[in-house]
């Protein structure tokens, strides 16, 4: 059967009939002559602190010079009832207004725009960047530079080729979410970034693009910390929300749903997550898997409200071929969009692993944070992300 049609007008003046109906007599309304009235409450005794608290049948109030007498209503007084015609005039217009909107509504119902994504299941799900889902090793490489750091940690990994191969095209994800110079550590390393570059074109890749959903304005962001130059010397390409454009993929988890990716992410087939290790006012450290924040296109302040959950359903969704930690220069303090040179401690070290619970938990060490104090590092676990001892996955790297 199908659905009935919703005529506002024609709603609006049946129901306003019938209240009138129950409204129409004129005349002022007394009660049966079963039912007598109640008896008014007695007075209170003179002297008593009710008396001299309730105002008499008549008060006079002071304004001004001049005095207006106070009469209190009688509430044994009947009232009279509203005729039709007024009650009409004055509640129409509200009630067809009302009952419009409402009909509107019924009317759009289930209908997907631009404020309704598609559901969960209309879309597809990322794909799997790993090259071995059981590789869970990490190498840790310092005291020479992020460049010669980031050769020796991968050279202990098999190399880049272990991990690129001819022909494919290549997402890097650096951290370049804000307006700050390299010696600020609010965004990844400049010269990792075009290392990583450098070395996915030598290994045979087609096409390599560093791309971020930045916060600050990007085009400022990619040109301050000095990515957007050194990607461009080295042959790759960058990209940010606002020159390229998403697909819809359901990241599934409890948090998560469907989002918007960028879509060199969604169109790549291999992923490098490049995070830098920093303080985070919420979370108290940002390291890779809140880095995915950064994939993804919309509301994304709403999953502050259960970040610990919606960061390990990243890590969860976002599957990366590597993660490389950048810990060159770190942020301590008044992060993530740091600023001060007084919170940026130069450790000189770098990370590169398959397990990304692994290379988080590193991260915050060096922040002096311990697991236990990131719930992320435990549900990412328990979702089968990685492993939270890092120490156990670690492999010796060659001075």
């Amino acid at each position: 059967m199908p659905p009935r049609r919703v005529d506002a007008v024609s709603e609006a003046a049946g129901i306003l009939e019938c209240f009138a109906a129950a409204t129409a007599t004129n005349e002022p309304r007394t009660a049966p002559a079963r039912s007598p009235p109640l008896p008014l409450p007695r007075a209170p005794p003179p002297n008593s602190w009710s008396q001299l608290a309730r105002p008499t049948a008549a008060s006079v109030c002071s304004i001004g010079r001049e005095g207006a007498v106070k009469t209190t209503p009688d509430p044994t007084k009947d009232y009279t009832a509203i005729s039709r015609r007024t009650l009409i005039r004055t509640w129409g217009p509200a009630a067809i207004a009302g009952l419009a909107l409402g009909g509107t509504g019924f009317a759009l119902h289930g209908r997907q725009g631009r404020h309704q994504p598609p559901l969960p299941d209309s879309a597809l799900p990322l794909t799997d960047w790993r090259m071995d889902a059981n590789d869970r090793r990490l190498a840790i490489a310092g005291d020479g530079g992020p460049v010669e750091n980031l050769r020796r940690a991968l050279g202990a990994m098999g190399g880049i080729e272990a991990f690129v191969k001819p022909g494919e095209k290549v997402a890097i994800k650096p951290n370049c979410a804000w307006d700050r110079r390299p010696q600020q550590a609010a965004n990844t390393n400049p010269e990792l970034v075009a290392e990583l570059v450098r070395l996915c074109l030598a290994a045979g890749a087609s096409k390599v693009t560093v791309l971020d959903n930045s916060c600050h304005d990007p085009g400022r962001a990619f040109d301050r910390s000095g990515i957007a130059a050194a990607v461009k010397e080295v042959g790759g390409v960058c990209a940010h929300q606002n020159n390229v454009s998403t697909e819809v993929r359901n990241l599934g988890g409890t948090v998560l749903g469907s989002w918007e990716v960028l879509r060199p992410i969604v169109e790549a087939d291999r992923v490098i997550n490049v995070p830098i290790v920093k303080h985070h006012s919420l979370s108290r450290v940002t390291v890779g898997m809140k880095n995915w924040m950064g994939a993804i296109v919309g509301s994304r302040p709403n999953l502050h409200q259960r970040l610990a959950q919606a960061c390990a359903e990243l890590g969860d969704a976002f599957r990366p071929t590597l993660t490389v930690i950048d810990a060159t220069r770190i942020l301590t303090g008044g992060g993530p969009t740091g600023g001060s040179l007084a919170q940026v401690k130069n450790t000189d070290l770098l990370a590169v692993a398959t397990d990304p619970v692994a290379a988080d938990a590193w991260g915050a060490s060096l922040l002096g944070v311990e697991p236990q104090d990131m719930p992320l590092l435990a549900i990412a676990e328990r979702l089968g992300v990685g492993a939270v001892a890092w120490r156990s996955v670690e492999i010796g790297v060659e001075p």
